[in-house]
């Protein structure tokens, strides 16, 4: 009876699992969108539905009381313990209250090495040290540097702008101790992914004026977020319903980052939140006008909305430049150091990418730009899982190896 009884649970359980596949399917298969030119668009399909089918989990799970739709999506995508590294020493620190973590290269070195500061994405909600732990040794051994993984506080518990607060932190307490670690204090580079992205931008934004610590030598964005003015660009557009990260969950996201009232994701997305002046003054800067015409494919102009001030009022945070750094001033933006671009082609933040691309090229600081033709956001995410992973996840990492390795 027992045995009976074990099997009509397990049974109950497989019912339930693809009974929540069908909503899965169902709720966003219509939406979502997997171009045939993607990286097999088969295996990111099946992530997708896997990913929604958690998301529904957890908002379900919330409405419940169960427990917040963001626990469940770090728990599940946290990423899983890495095996010991025999080229590494790996030390667990904490940097004036930031957790950290060094990656060290057990070689020694005939000079000090190059330093990396490391700011994983995540929406600034999830993710954390071990969800880019094989980011972070990849690129320790194969560019023959110390990389400082930086565990910032996360949303909603930590609200913003403790995140920018903490990379800030971290990043300052490595530049002013870098050569106890070994490290050339004017060899060291900031590379993030998504909203570490962001973060990176916006730690070099920040330290431009400090002359008491050494200067940042480059800096490495993996396809970052850096406006929330404008949800209406040709990569919006395009890739409003791709896989895993759509334009609506972008909004949702940017909401729930800020303990913002999802509620106002339509206002958002429609641009009501954007005074006509406040367009005006950035238009010279955020426009569709300044995406190369190749990226533009039907793309059609959004029809004129009338900002509704409560809205405005509700957002004041995404025209701050910890959230916006494209909003940077030139006098801000003409200092910055020497950058690394990757975009991706079916990813809705692509265009981010290519106006910080222009506006620091405007401004006399270099780019080096690499375009990848079948990447998707979040694709490094997956990088250094065997067979789960993508060709794109190790050529973007790849590529950002490879400029490192310049400095």
């Amino acid at each position: 009876m027992e045995f009976f009884y074990a099997l009509a649970l397990i049974a109950g359980i497989l019912v339930v699992f693809i009974l929540l596949v069908l909503i899965a399917t169902s709720y966003d298969s219509f939406k979502a969108k997997i171009p045939p030119e993607v990286d097999q668009p088969s295996k990111l399909s099946l992530y997708h539905y896997f990913y929604t089918l958690v998301e529904i989990l957890a908002k379900t799970s919330e409405s419940l009381g169960i427990f917040k739709e963001h626990i469940l999506i770090r728990l599940i995508f946290g990423g899983l313990p890495a095996f010991r590294d025999s080229k590494l020493f790996i030390k667990d620190l904490h940097f004036d209250g930031v957790p950290v973590r060094i990656y060290l290269p057990r070689l020694p070195s005939a000079s000090k090495w190059r330093g990396v500061i490391f700011f994983h994405g995540g929406c600034g909600m999830y993710g954390g040290i071990r969800s880019h732990e094989r980011v972070c040794r990849y690129i320790a051994r194969e560019s023959d540097s110390v990389v400082m993984a930086v565990g910032y506080r996360l949303s909603p518990e930590c609200k913003y702008p403790a995140q920018n607060l903490d990379c800030l932190t971290a990043a300052v307490h490595f530049l002013k101790t870098a050569e106890n670690y070994g490290v050339d204090p004017d060899r060291i580079i900031v590379c993030g992914d998504s909203v570490g992205g962001t973060f990176t931008a916006n730690v070099c934004q920040e330290l431009v004026n400090r002359t008491d610590i050494p200067k940042i030598r480059a800096q490495v964005m993996i396809y970052p977020y850096l406006q929330a003015l404008n949800f209406n660009l040709p990569s919006h557009q395009k890739n409003a319903f791709t896989a895993l990260l759509s334009l609506e969950r972008t909004v949702h996201y940017i909401l729930k980052y800020l303990n913002k009232d999802c509620s106002l994701k339509e206002a958002l997305l429609a641009g009501s939140h954007v005074p006509e002046s406040v367009n005006l003054k950035y238009r010279k800067w955020i426009n569709p006008d300044l995406i190369p015409e190749k990226f533009k494919q039907d793309y059609e102009p959004p029809l004129p909305t009338p900002c509704v001030p409560q809205v405005h009022e509700e957002t004041k945070e995404l025209f701050e430049t910890r959230i916006s750094p494209l909003l940077a001033e030139d006098a801000v933006i003409c200092r910055l150091p020497e950058a690394c671009i990757i975009t991706c082609e079916h990813d809705v933040l692509r265009d981010d990418g290519l106006l910080y691309k222009k506006r620091l090229e405007d401004n006399n600081v270099k780019v080096t730009w690499y375009h990848i033709e079948e990447g998707f956001h979040g694709t490094i995410g997956f990088f250094g899982y065997s067979i789960f992973s993508f060709p794109s996840s190790s050529k973007i990492v790849d590529h950002a190896v490879n400029f490192i390795k310049g400095f």
